[in-house]
C-alpha cells in the first residue's frame, strides 16, 4: 500500500461551549433555572442581580468606586477583588428579622415595671394549644418530622419497663411508610434477639407490646394487615357509634366481600337489612386503610407558571413572569478594572469571566425569547380551549409549532418540557396543549383532549340507576360527529379514572 497526503474539504456541525449552554437553559424548569444563576452568581465575580438604583445606596457606592480607583494603578490581584467584593456585599446586607426583633425586646424591656402583665407586652403563644384549647398538630408535626419520631414521642410518654421499651423500640423502627408492621414477628424476634444478650422473648412477650402500641395515634398503626388496621380504628370509636357492631362483624368476616359491592348477596350472608349494610359500609369507608401516610413528609412542590394569558380588549396576550427569575448584569466596576493590554493572570481571569457572563446573559434572553414565541403560537392555535375549557381543545403536535416558528422539533420539545403557562382554565404545562387526534364524519379532526372532556360531561350527565355503556357512548359519539371505535372509549374512559357502567350502578346500589 502506497502512502500518499491528500488535502479534502468537509463540512460539519460542530456544537460550541456556548451554543451548550443555550439549549441546557431552554429546557432547564423554573427552580433548575433559579439553582443554574445561583450558582453562575457564586462562581463569576462579573454577574449580579440587578436590584435597580437606590439613592440611598449611591454614596456607599461612590466609596466603593473610589477605593477600586485606588488600586488600579497598582497590581491587581484575586484577593483585593475578594476583598472589595466582601465589603460591597457588606455594605448591602439588611437588618435580618432577629435582629429587629432583638432590639425590639430590649426596647421593652428596659421600663417595664415588676408587676406589668407580661401577655400585655411579650408573645405568649408559644405553647401547643389554640384559643380553642385543641392540640395545635401543626407544631406538633415540626418536631416529629417522620412517622418513627412521631411513635418514638408517644412512647417515651408511656411507662415502660426497659426490656419492653427495648421491644417497643425495635417494631417501630421496622415500621413501613404506610403504617403497617410486617406479618412475620419472628423476623423481628430473630434480629432483636441477634444484638441483644437478655434471655429470648417469647412471642406473648412481643404480642403484648405490639398491642400496646396499637393504640397510639394515628389510629390503626403498626397493624399486620388492612383487616387488623380497620378493627383497631373501630375497637376506638365509642360503642355508641351507629352502626359500630355490623361494622366490627362485616370487617371481621366478610371484608371481601365488602369490596365487591354486592349488597344483596351480602346480606343474605349476614342476614342484616340493607340500611344496616349502607350504614355499616358507610362507617367503613371513613376509616383510614393507610394510617401513616398522615404524617408522611410533605414535599409538595407549588408550581410558579413561566407565562400568563390574558384577554385584555378582546384579545389574548401573553406576558412571561419575571418574578421567578431575578434580573442580572454585568458588575461595571469589576468590568473597569480590566486592562485591555495587559496579559497577566488576573487581568486574564477577569476577562474570561466576563465572557462568559456575557454569553450567559445572551443565552437567558434566548431563552426567555423562545418561551415567548412558542406561548404566543400555543395561544393563537388553542384560542377555542382558553374560551370554552377542554372540549375546545384542537388537535396540534410539535410539528405545527416547530414549522410555524422555522424552529427545529426537538427545540419545541425542551421549550415546552416542565414549562407551565396560567391561563383562565387554569395553569397546564405546555405539553398538555399537544394531544393526538381522532377523526369526525366531515372528515376533520378533533383533540382526543376534547374527547376525553365529552365523555366525562356525558358520563356525569347518565342517570345513576341506568348508566352509559361504552357502546352507548360510542353512538353519543358519533351523533356528535366524532368516530371512535368501542376500545378507544374505553381507553379514553379509564384514563379519566372512570369505572365501567356495571361498577358504577353497583356502587351508586351501594350507597
Amino acid at each position: 500500500m502506497r502512502q500518499g497526503l491528500q488535502l479534502k474539504f468537509s463540512q460539519q456541525l460542530t456544537m460550541t461551549p456556548q451554543l451548550q449552554q443555550a439549549i441546557k437553559l431552554l429546557q432547564l424548569s423554573t427552580l433548575e433555572l433559579s439553582q443554574e444563576i445561583t450558582e453562575q452568581l457564586y462562581s463569576n465575580p462579573l454577574l449580579e442581580v440587578d436590584e435597580g438604583s437606590n439613592n440611598s445606596s449611591n454614596d456607599e457606592h461612590d466609596d466603593l468606586s473610589s477605593d477600586y480607583d485606588n488600586i488600579v494603578g497598582n497590581d491587581l490581584n484575586l484577593d483585593s477583588i475578594q476583598t472589595l467584593k466582601a465589603a460591597e456585599d457588606a455594605t448591602e446586607k439588611p437588618i435580618t428579622e432577629a435582629e429587629s426583633e432583638g432590639d425590639w425586646l430590649a426596647e421593652k424591656s428596659v421600663d417595664l415595671p415588676v408587676e406589668a402583665n407580661w401577655e400585655e407586652n411579650f408573645n405568649t403563644n408559644s405553647s401547643t394549644s389554640n384559643t380553642n384549647g385543641e392540640a395545635n398538630w401543626e407544631q406538633v408535626y415540626q418536631v416529629t418530622e417522620s412517622l418513627q419520631d412521631h411513635l418514638l414521642w408517644q412512647l417515651n410518654l408511656t411507662p415502660f419497663s426497659a426490656r419492653d421499651q427495648q421491644i417497643a423500640e425495635a417494631l417501630i423502627d421496622s415500621i413501613e411508610s404506610s403504617g403497617f408492621i410486617d406479618e412475620n414477628l419472628a423476623d423481628i424476634l430473630s434480629h432483636h434477639e441477634a444484638n441483644s444478650t437478655e434471655d429470648p422473648i417469647e412471642e406473648d412477650e412481643l404480642l403484648a407490646v405490639l398491642h400496646r402500641l396499637q393504640q397510639f395515634d394515628p389510629p390503626g398503626v403498626l397493624a399486620r394487615n388492612v383487616r387488623e388496621c380497620l378493627l383497631i380504628q373501630l375497637h376506638q370509636l365509642s360503642i355508641d357509634t351507629p352502626f359500630v357492631t355490623q361494622a366490627v362483624r362485616l370487617t371481621s368476616e366478610f371484608l371481601t366481600d365488602i369490596a365487591s359491592i354486592d349488597l344483596m348477596s351480602l346480606a343474605k350472608k349476614t342476614r342484616y337489612t340493607l340500611d344496616e349494610l349502607k350504614g355499616a359500609i358507610k362507617l367503613i369507608q371513613s376509616l383510614n386503610p393507610r394510617p401513616g401516610e398522615s404524617l408522611a413528609a410533605n414535599n409538595t412542590e407549588y408550581i410558579a407558571p413561566d407565562a400568563y394569558v390574558e384577554k385584555i380588549s378582546g384579545r389574548w396576550q401573553v406576558r412571561l413572569n419575571d418574578s421567578n427569575t431575578p434580573r442580572l448584569k454585568i458588575n461595571e466596576v469589576y468590568s473597569n478594572l480590566i486592562k485591555r493590554s495587559d496579559n497577566s493572570d488576573q487581568n486574564q481571569y477577569l476577562k474570561d469571566n466576563l465572557a462568559e457572563a456575557r454569553w450567559f446573559l445572551r443565552s437567558l434572553e434566548s431563552r426567555n425569547e423562545t418561551l415567548m414565541r412558542v406561548a404566543i403560537t400555543v395561544v393563537e392555535l388553542q384560542q377555542g380551549f382558553l374560551d370554552h375549557g377542554a372540549i375546545g381543545m384542537k388537535p396540534m403536535v410539535l410539528s405545527d409549532i416547530a414549522t410555524k416558528l422555522e424552529l427545529h422539533e426537538s427545540t419545541i420539545s425542551r421549550v415546552t418540557t416542565a414549562k407551565y403557562l396560567a391561563t383562565p382554565q387554569g395553569i397546564f404545562e405546555l405539553k398538555y396543549f399537544f394531544s393526538s387526534h381522532v377523526g369526525t364524519s366531515s372528515g376533520g379532526e378533533c383533540s382526543s383532549t376534547a374527547v376525553c372532556a365529552i365523555l366525562k360531561t356525558l358520563i356525569e350527565a347518565e342517570k345513576p340507576s341506568k348508566p352509559l355503556s361504552d357502546n352507548k357512548l360510542m353512538v353519543l359519539l358519533e351523533q356528535q360527529g366524532i368516530q371512535v371505535a368501542r376500545r378507544t372509549v374505553a381507553k379514553y374512559r379509564e384514563s379519566l379514572g372512570i369505572p365501567s357502567s356495571s361498577d358504577r350502578k353497583r356502587f351508586e346500589n351501594a350507597i
